[in-house]
């Protein structure tokens, strides 16, 4: 059937058959799909969704693209595992759990994206070290992960090819939030990953995709609902993200923080702390590696607190062609911004609230994020020392750093967080990290 037809059949409402949905990641992948269809086609799914065969369907399809990744002969010592997070602002959650999880016993080939939208991406992420390849041949990735025990890249051409194409079309086309086309990108790689658990986190909130709970949690139910039916079990996570994860937002500044929480070389985040550790245990326990999450909790902290993730963390950069050093001397790896400014609190008061998604378009703005899919990020620039929902401040007060490139960014950048970050009277509880887990 012409690739118009196939659109044209979505668009009016209609399922889509086992054979079409083939077709169409086979054009995909293939190139009989244009730009401008691939763009109609996610367009069609969109505003007209998919019923759960479909989706089904379409995952299949999308997930034998290309090749499928078979553990069982590299002799790895621990099941295969690893999580995926929908996206946020600030989230930097992986680069510290793939080493936590491995250095407890799991094995984690964590394929990873680049930034969508306004969310920053955890293969941009790792871009900050020198020399690190994240985009190494399947047999390179093989080794390194039965060797390290963990590798964080982006996708290889020969792992779900169709998602490598659709998925950069969705961020430059309006058309991340369909949860047919989440789902489907975020399980196609995984299940070509070869996994045995998968722990996702689904987050909500105004830094979140899916702003609504309800909408989340809708997400949540189709992706565990799909990865059961595809015998792939997993767990999902709603977690919060109504303000930034952690107190940074950018590249080189969320790495510098990773690396200060893996080493303990400050206070660890709460929040940030909390979601780490619970998907964790998770992940743990979806690996049959502990009886229950309190002990998956303590065996990661443990982990933690003993340095065996960081030497994890430090082995899987050196492995990957990184620095040896990285951990040691990341200060002479992740370069400042050339300009940094302070956002000043023009009151006293209660950080109430925060715009995150107007934080992540503020962080495009300055060169951080992509607005089309050619665009070179600067590492560089970002937001710091964010100031928490619920935190007290003082009139004078430094509520963010801004770091960019040039005076006139900063100035532009440090007048739209004054205006994003909302100080009132009333004290205010922020929403809880984690809101719900949900299992099949």
């Amino acid at each position: 059937m012409l690739p118009q037809e196939l659109i044209r059949k979505k668009r009016d409402g209609h399922a889509l058959t086992d054979d079409e949905l083939h077709e169409v990641v086979a054009g995909i992948v293939s190139g009989a799909f244009s730009e401008a269809q691939v763009s109609a086609f996610a367009m069609a799914v969109f505003f007209k969704g998919m019923t759960t065969a479909e989706r089904v369907a379409f995952t299949r399809a999308m997930t034998h693209s290309g090749r499928v990744l078979d553990w069982n002969d590299h002799a790895l010592g621990g099941p295969v595992l690893d999580k995926h997070s929908t996206g946020g602002v600030g989230d930097k959650v992986s680069l510290m759990l793939a080493p936590i999880v491995a250095s407890c016993g799991g094995v984690v080939p964590m394929i990873s994206g680049r930034g969508l939208g306004h969310t920053g991406g955890t293969l941009d992420k790792m871009g900050c070290i020198p020399g690190y390849n994240a985009t190494p041949d399947i047999e390179t990735f093989q080794r390194v992960v039965r060797e390290a025990g963990c590798a964080i890249i982006g996708q290889t051409a020969d792992l779900a090819p169709a998602d490598r194409r659709l998925y950069a079309v969705r961020d430059v086309t309006a058309t991340v939030e369909s949860i047919p086309l989440i789902a489907a990108s975020i399980l196609s790689k995984k299940l070509a990953a070869g996994l045995e658990g998968l722990a996702m986190d689904v987050k909500v909130g105004s830094g979140a995709f899916m702003e609504e709970i309800e909408d989340a949690r809708a997400l949540a139910e189709a992706l565990v609902s799909i990865g059961q039916g595809a015998g792939l079990p997993i767990t999902a996570l709603l977690t919060d993200m109504h303000q930034v994860l952690g107190t940074t937002a950018g590249h080189n500044l969320e790495m510098r923080e990773a690396l200060d929480y893996l080493t303990g070389a400050g206070p660890r985040d709460a929040r940030l702390h909390a979601i780490t550790i619970e998907l964790a245990a998770e992940m743990l326990l979806l690996g049959k590696l502990v009886p229950n999450l309190e002990e998956g909790r303590d065996e990661a902290q443990q982990a933690l607190d003993s340095g065996r993730a960081t030497e994890t963390f430090a082995r899987m950069v050196s492995a990957l062609g990184g620095p040896e050093d990285f951990v040691e001397k990341s200060s002479t790896y992740l370069k400042p911004a050339p300009v940094t400014k302070p956002v000043i609190a023009a009151r006293t008061g209660t950080m109430q609230s925060m715009n995150t998604r107007a934080i992540g378009v503020a962080l495009i703005d300055l060169g951080g994020g992509r607005r089309k899919t050619s665009d070179t990020l600067d590492l560089t620039v970002g937001f710091s020392q964010v100031a928490k929902v619920g935190q007290k401040v003082s009139r004078g007060d430094t509520i963010a750093l801004v770091h960019a490139a040039d005076e006139a960014g900063a100035t532009t950048a440090a007048a739209v967080l004054g205006r994003i970050l909302h100080i009132d009277d009333p004290e205010v509880t922020p929403p809880p990290a984690i809101c719900a887990r949900i299992t099949a």
